[in-house]
């Protein structure tokens, strides 16, 4: 790894000295845009590439932390707003499966309810427990056939 490092380096003093040599044939105005323009170029490689973010300002809620780095992250009102879309969307959607489903649980009392109506036997002939062993017993079902 060093001696890449150190190759690069002889290279760039290399490159370096060529130009140095060949600017000096330049006229004046040129060669003062050069120097400024690597004295912005070595300024902007001496700034560091890793900044860390400061907050703005720190929260404490039950022991913890909380940091405020103060930025909304580009988002507007529309942005917010249509980020909770998927969320109305899934309680929209929820809501109306239980509809349905409330729909089909009634329909289904209904027709058990109608049919006890409609039954020959009273509704009280269900709720009698020899009635169930009455069912219950095959020899009771072959005399009805």
């Amino acid at each position: 790894m060093t001696t890449i490092a150190n190759t690069q380096d002889e290279f760039g003093l290399r490159i370096a000295a060529r130009l140095n040599s060949a600017s000096l044939d330049l006229p004046h105005d040129i060669s003062e845009r050069l120097r400024a323009a690597r004295t912005r170029a070595v300024a902007s490689r001496l700034k560091p590439q890793n900044r860390l973010q400061t907050s703005s300002a720190v929260a404490h809620q039950n022991g913890v932390a909380l940091l405020n780095f103060g930025g909304d992250e580009g988002l507007n009102i529309w942005s917010r707003l249509a980020s909770f879309l998927p969320l109305i969307a899934l309680i929209a959607g929820l809501a109306l499966i239980q509809n349905f489903m409330d729909d089909n649980r009634a329909n289904e009392l209904a027709e058990v309810d109608s049919a006890l109506l409609i039954d020959d036997l009273p509704p009280a002939a269900y709720a009698d427990p020899g009635f169930l062993q009455f069912l219950k017993n095959p020899i009771a079902s072959e005399s009805k056939e």
